[in-house]
């Protein structure tokens, strides 16, 4: 038999396959009694404090399936230890059978109110006590096994919703740069025009090129390429002040810039500092017909749209300036004619 000298830690967990009873009661008489009630079943350990004022935290200690209290105790009475019980986290669920030599039912009826489980007038019978202390035992285990079933879902469901958030994250980024991919720049541009062409507003894009980009992974190899591109990507994405504007890899050594509620000048203000962005890597490029270091091509284009513009007409515009820079040196930018309204375009 455990006694309050002899406190021993436990919890629910670790009694799975066993009952667990722990008896309050200040005579040593009673608390013998049904030591030796219990003493022959295997699967029920005993644990007895005689002093009220201990039992909570010794019973936090030892992780009860069930509590067996004495109704009538020196300092603490019964029906406050029941509820010092039911108010402390490790003990407020766990089935508490009173025990008392009154077998009237209004003490009965008040022990109930205060969060007892069960009644038992002592001592009682052997073969009843122990039915009693099994059946509330298993239902008890039974909750916290499913208690702890639901929180382990519940961890799995954030677990889940987590990864699944990182895989979203991870699928809208390139792999190579960490900057937005074309899918989500092509959702993006979708969003943005729907929303200029709502508010009446002006949206630009830019359209970049890496200059001689092949000449440099043919010169330095696919590694060098490869780091080019991130410190390039970088560079775009540092020149960006504003949250709404964005920067994505349209493909290869291409990049694509989408500016919100940006006129064209604002647009070409845009360009010129990521020119000089790009510029200021300083990134040697032997075998470019620009200059000596890398650098980029920015095809600018501004909008208006009005119902019926599709946002490919502002791709367009951007490419055959981007082109138009290809075509009069690289290392610049050029400006396509602001757009307004549903306008003939072909």
């Amino acid at each position: 038999m455990k006694t309050d000298d002899e406190p021993e830690s436990g919890s629910v967990a670790g009694h799975q396959d066993r009952y667990v009873v722990f008896l309050v009661d200040d005579q040593q008489m009673v608390a013998e009694g049904i030591r030796r009630m219990l003493e022959p079943e295997a699967d029920i350990e005993f644990h007895y404090c005689s002093d009220p004022r201990r039992a909570v935290a010794m019973a936090s200690q030892v992780g009860p399936t069930v509590i067996l209290q004495d109704l009538v105790m020196p300092d603490v009475s019964g029906m406050m230890l029941v509820r010092f019980f039911r108010k402390h986290p490790a003990t407020a669920n766990v089935p508490i059978i009173v025990l008392s030599s009154k077998e009237a039912a209004l003490d009965k009826s008040e022990a109930f109110s205060h969060g007892a489980s069960d009644y038992l007038v002592k001592l009682p019978d052997r073969i009843e006590l122990i039915a009693r202390i099994r059946a509330h035992s298993r239902s008890y285990l039974a909750q916290v096994q499913r208690d702890e079933a639901y929180r382990e879902l519940r961890t799995l469901k954030t677990q889940l919703e987590e990864k699944n958030k990182e895989l979203e994250r991870l699928s809208s980024l390139d792999g190579l740069t960490g900057i937005p991919n074309r899918r989500i720049f092509d959702e993006v541009l979708d969003k943005e025009w729907k929303r200029a062409v709502r508010e009446h507003a002006c949206i630009s894009l830019l359209l970049i090129d890496i200059d001689y980009f092949k000449l440099f992974n043919d010169t330095y190899g696919h590694q060098g390429g490869d780091d080019c591109l991130e410190r390039v990507a970088k560079a775009l994405d540092g020149g960006l002040k504003r949250g709404g504007d964005m920067v994505a890899r349209y493909g290869g050594e291409e990049f694509a810039v989408i500016l919100p509620s940006t006129d064209a000048d604002g647009a070409a203000n845009i360009a010129r500092t990521l020119c000089d962005a790009v510029n200021a890597l300083n990134i040697t490029h032997a075998e470019s017909q620009a200059t000596d270091h890398v650098t980029i091509s920015i095809g600018v284009a501004s909008w208006s749209p009005a119902v019926g513009d599709e946002p490919s007409q502002l791709i367009t515009l951007a490419d055959e300036a981007l082109y138009r820079v290809k075509d009069q040196g690289r290392n610049g930018f050029q400006c396509a004619e602001a757009r307004a309204g549903a306008e003939d375009h072909s």
